[in-house]
Formats: structure tokens, sequence, C-alpha cells
């Protein structure tokens, strides 16, 4: 039986959390993570949030998500592009950006290589063990 750690073992690197900008917040993710921190959405919005129109990201600070200190620290209501990351769907359609990815995620396992690679990703999405 394949497992996640066979192709991704995250090194609480916090390089996916570094850049100007984050993923955006959908709906349920607002609500995992008021949840999470325990406050009123205001309270979060305010604290946490940068709204753009419709738009809902996490703020940023000195370059990287507000919720980064050597690891995630809403880590249980972080977003699910976040708990996604890096099996990220495009990794199996493009090569290269497999390439790009494993180059900036230390946590990828490249010894194996890309077929390798996708092959277990493509079987742990057929069982639903992660969902890409």
């Amino acid at each position: 039986m394949v497992k996640i750690s066979d192709i991704f073992t995250c090194k609480r690197c916090g390089y996916c959390c570094q850049g100007n900008t984050t993923v955006s917040l959908d709906q349920e993710d607002q609500e995992n993570m008021i949840r999470t921190l325990r406050l009123s959405r205001d309270q979060v919005k305010t604290r946490y949030w940068r709204v753009t129109g419709s738009v809902v990201q996490m703020k940023t600070v000195d370059g990287h998500c507000i919720f980064y200190d050597e690891g995630c620290t809403v880590h249980e209501g972080r977003p699910w592009r976040c708990a996604q990351w890096p099996l990220h769907p495009s990794i199996v359609s493009d090569r290269n950006n497999f390439t790009t990815i494993a180059e900036s995620c230390p946590g990828i396992n490249r010894e194996i290589g890309y077929e390798k690679f996708c092959e277990i990703l493509l079987q742990l999405v057929k069982s639903g063990r992660i969902v890409c």
C-alpha cells in the first residue's frame, strides 16, 4: 500500500509559505480558520485577512504568510490549498511543473523519478487518501 510519505514528507521549511501573496480562502477555509482560532469573523478578518472585493487572502508579514512561524501556527485550520501543497494536480500533467516544485520543496521525493512519483500520487488520489 502506497503512502503519502513515499512521495512527500513536509520538512517545515516554510518555503511554500513565502511571498507577498497567499492562497485565496473559500467559505469553508474561512469557517475552519475562525473555528480553529476561536475568534469572531470580524476579529479574524481584521487581524489575519486581506480582503479585496470578494477575494479573501491571509495577510503577509515580512514576506511570508502571517501564520508561518517555523511551521504553520493555524495548521488544523489551514486552507485546503495549503494542505494540498505541493501535491498539486498540475504536477502530474506537466513534468516541468514537477521539476519546478521539486526544486523549491525539499520534502518532495525526487529520488524515485517523475514517472514513479506520478504513479504513486495517482494511486493516492484514486484511493481517496488525498484530494488533488
